[in-house]
């Protein structure tokens, strides 16, 4: 299920700087809710530590929502730690794309809520990054 591996990547992001801060939490159980998620089964999640695994054969609309919901959740505490950025590159490059692909949505990405245009823009940007899959 993509949607729980999300849940655990945003979880494993959101655990880097030792803490959860209450505006992080909220954000991941929106997403879990957003996806039929209920609550519960969300906050129990955040208890333990996920490996980190990254989905294969996900679309490029999936994989985009990945490394969008996670640069979002880096900056939703407004600290953006080293180890953070370390993290949503590697998970970055675990979706297919080059790690630069970063530095545009660091740019970018809002802390608050996006307009769908303003998205759909930002994924038209970031596509120059993803490697071709053959």
């Amino acid at each position: 299920m993509p949607v729980l591996s999300q849940m655990k990547l945003l979880i494993n992001l959101a655990q880097i700087d030792g803490r959860v801060a209450d505006r992080e939490k909220n954000y991941i159980i929106n997403i879990g809710r957003a996806n039929g998620i209920y609550p519960d089964q969300v906050v129990d999640l955040f208890d333990r530590r996920h490996e980190l695994i990254v989905p294969q054969n996900l679309s490029d609309d999936q994989k985009f929502d990945y490394i969008f919901s996670l640069v979002q959740l880096m900056k939703i505490d407004e600290r953006m730690y080293k180890e953070e950025i370390m993290f949503c590159s590697k998970v970055a490059s675990g979706l297919g794309y080059d790690q630069e692909v970063m530095f545009d949505l660091m740019l970018h990405v809002k802390a608050a809520a996006m307009a769908e245009d303003e998205k759909q823009e930002l994924k038209k940007l970031t596509e120059k990054y993803l490697k071709a899959q053959r």
